[in-house]
């Protein structure tokens, strides 16, 4: 059985202009392995309407899971909404939920629920709420991509909100070993064993420290026995 594949649309021009690094992928990545659930691509868009809507287009129709960051908030280049709507074709509105949430929290920090403000209630017809417990505004899911915001403690929140109601698969399985040989010596043997574990993921991470060069060697895979046998194989070919 295949676990279910998932891509990341980051979204935001702090990003791309380096004023911003991102680090919801990162945390995504490590979430959905522990669900059984393969990141396998992300694609970095700047807050642009065009741009937004065909990833979200080509995205939402190659994987099983899409999650979105950034773009959510309550200021004019807060578009990802729109651009969900857009890409569906369906309406985008202040929905009475969303709206119900924004009021209650800022009414509790004697705040104004300000046309700005009431911006992060504009949810695409036929989305479900993404609960926000840390600054309440929500998230959304609408089929297969769930949209999310970008400052890294909400982005957390609202993944662990999600998890739950995602369906996933075998959780991916790794294992590593330091080689202190160059890759150049070490490709050959490497590749066989690869071919011979043809179910499992086997990388090489090089390193240089001090002078010596060497690799880190990662197995991963969901079936845990195959993945000890092909560490003892790699131990046997490269003893420390």
């Amino acid at each position: 059985m295949t676990n279910p594949r998932a891509a990341m649309l980051v979204i935001g021009d702090e990003i791309l202009s380096g004023r911003t690094r991102d680090a919801n992928m990162f945390y995504l990545a490590g979430e959905l392995t522990k669900q059984g659930i393969d990141l396998t691509e992300v694609r970095i868009v700047s807050d642009d309407q065009t741009a937004i809507v065909d990833a979200l287009n080509a995205l939402r129709q190659s994987y099983d899971v899409v999650v979105t960051s950034g773009g959510i908030g309550p200021t004019h280049d807060d578009i990802t909404a729109d651009c969900v709507a857009l890409a569906f074709g369906v309406p985008v509105d202040v929905r009475d939920d969303a709206r119900a949430l924004l009021q209650a929290h800022y009414d509790r920090q004697g705040a104004e629920l300000n046309t700005a403000r009431l911006r992060m209630a504009r949810i695409p017809d036929g989305a479900t709420l993404i609960d926000n417990p840390v600054s309440i505004a929500p998230g959304f899911s609408l089929e297969n991509v769930h949209v999310m915001a970008g400052v890294p403690a909400v982005f957390q929140a609202m993944v662990a909100s999600l998890l739950p109601n995602l369906t996933g698969g075998a959780p991916l399985l790794s294992q590593s070993l330091r080689i202190f040989r160059g890759e150049g010596e070490i490709a050959e043997p490497l590749g066989k064993l690869a071919q011979e574990f043809s179910e499992l993921s086997i990388g090489s991470y090089p390193f240089q420290k001090d002078g010596i060069y060497g690799a880190n060697i990662v197995i991963r895979g969901a079936d845990g026995a195959m993945v000890d046998r092909a560490m003892a194989k790699l131990a046997t070919l490269f003893p420390t």
